[in-house]
C-alpha cells in the first residue's frame, strides 16, 4: 500500500494533547503567549480579510464559521453555542479549528479549539484590559461563573497582576465550582450573594453569562465611573447583558463593528452609535482610557483574527513536540493528474 508522504500529512493537537500542552507550557504563561499573538496580529490588523462570522441559527443555538486570512496563511474555526446544553450534561460551546497555506492550499494543522477558544477569549480580554482598565486595577468582579470564568481570572492575573476576584453567578452551584477551582492559584476569591455585592470595590466589571436573550446582568445605577467593563457574554443577535444607559455613559471599544453591531451589547444602539476599533488603540492611533473617571467597555464578541492568533500560535509550539498525531487527510499521488490511479494501487 502507498505510504502518505510527509507533506500529505497534518498535525492534528486532540483536546487531550491540548491539556497536556497546556500544563507543560503552564497556564499563565500560555495565556500570556497566546496575548501576545493576538496582540502582534492587532498591529497588522489591516493586512487581514475580514468578514462578520457565518452564523447557522436555529431554535436551540447556533453554529459558526470564522474564518480570516493574512495573505500567507489562512484559518478558520468552526464553533456552535447552544446554552440548553449545560441543562443536558454537555458543553454550552465547542470548536476546533484549521490552519492552511496560502500558496498550496494545503492544511499545516488541525486542532481542538474549545480549550484552546477558552484560553484565547480570556488572553484577549486581559490584553484589552491593558490598555484601556485603570492603571494599577487588583480587583475584578466576575459576574457569570461558568465554563470562561477561570480562565478570566487567571488571565487577569497573568497578564495585568489581578490580585482579588469577586464571583457571583445566579445559579450558587457555578460560583461554588469557580471557587474551587481557583483555590491555591495565587488569587483571593470572594464569593458574593449578588451582582451589586460582586461589584463593590471592583476596577473591572467581567459580565460572561450563557443565557441567548436579552437579559440585563448590569443596571444603569450599578455602574459608577472610573471602571473598565469586560463584556464578554454578548455573542449573537438577541443576547445582551448590560442596560442600554451604561453604554451611553461609556467609551465603547470593539473588536470588528460590522460583527459587534450585529451581535454585542452595542446592537441594543442605533447604528451610529460611535465605537472605538480595539487594534487602533493597540497600534496607537486611537486614545484608550485618557482619565481616572472614564468608564471603558470592551464589547467583545470574538472575532476569527483571534483565532487565527491561537493558531498560529499552536502551530509555533508544537514544533519538535510530541503534542500532536499525524493525520493522513490529503490525497497525494506520485503524479498529481493521476488520483484514479492512486485508488486503483491501494486495493490491495
Amino acid at each position: 500500500m502507498t505510504q502518505p508522504s510527509d507533506k500529505a500529512l497534518v498535525p492534528f493537537v486532540s483536546v487531550d494533547n491540548m491539556m497536556r500542552l497546556i500544563h507543560h507550557v503552564g497556564i499563565e504563561q500560555m495565556l500570556r503567549d497566546l496575548a501576545d499573538y493576538v496582540e502582534a496580529d492587532f498591529k497588522r490588523w489591516e493586512l487581514f480579510d475580514k468578514t462578520p462570522r457565518v452564523a447557522s441559527h436555529s431554535d436551540v443555538g447556533v453554529i459558526e464559521l470564522m474564518p480570516t486570512s493574512d495573505g500567507e496563511a489562512y484559518g478558520f474555526k468552526y464553533v456552535n453555542g447552544h446554552p440548553k446544553n449545560t441543562s443536558e450534561g454537555l458543553q454550552t460551546v465547542t470548536a476546533f479549528g484549521l490552519l492552511a497555506d496560502v500558496y498550496t492550499g494545503y492544511p499545516v494543522l488541525l486542532t481542538e479549539m474549545t480549550m484552546l477558544t477558552a484560553l484565547r477569549t480570556a488572553a484577549t480580554s486581559a490584553m484589552a484590559a491593558k490598555y484601556l482598565a485603570p492603571k494599577g486595577s487588583d480587583t475584578m468582579a466576575m459576574i457569570g461563573n461558568g465554563a470562561q470564568s477561570e480562565f478570566q481570572t487567571l488571565a487577569m492575573k497573568a497578564i495585568i497582576g489581578l490580585k482579588s476576584v469577586r464571583l457571583y453567578d445566579k445559579d450558587p452551584a457555578a460560583t461554588e465550582k469557580c471557587a474551587r477551582n481557583l483555590q491555591g492559584l495565587g488569587i483571593e476569591v470572594v464569593s458574593c450573594k449578588t451582582p451589586e455585592e460582586a461589584i463593590e470595590g471592583a476596577q473591572i466589571l467581567t459580565t460572561c453569562t450563557a443565557d441567548k436573550q436579552y437579559a440585563t446582568i448590569l443596571t444603569d445605577n450599578m455602574v459608577g465611573s472610573g471602571v473598565h467593563i469586560n463584556a464578554i457574554g454578548g455573542d449573537c443577535p438577541g443576547k445582551t447583558e448590560l442596560a442600554a444607559g451604561i453604554l451611553t455613559r461609556s467609551d465603547v471599544f470593539v473588536e470588528y463593528p460590522p460583527q459587534t453591531r450585529i451581535e454585542g451589547e452595542i446592537q441594543q444602539m442605533p447604528e451610529d452609535f460611535p465605537v472605538t476599533e480595539l487594534w487602533e488603540v493597540i497600534t496607537g492611533n486611537k486614545p484608550g482610557r485618557n482619565s481616572d473617571r472614564q468608564i471603558t467597555l470592551f464589547d467583545s464578541v470574538g472575532f476569527a483574527i483571534e483565532d487565527f492568533s491561537a493558531l498560529r500560535y499552536i502551530r509555533d509550539r508544537i514544533k519538535d513536540t510530541d503534542y500532536f498525531i499525524d493525520l493522513d487527510m490529503l490525497a497525494d499521488p506520485d503524479d498529481p493528474r493521476d488520483l484514479f490511479g492512486m485508488l486503483q494501487r491501494a486495493k490491495g
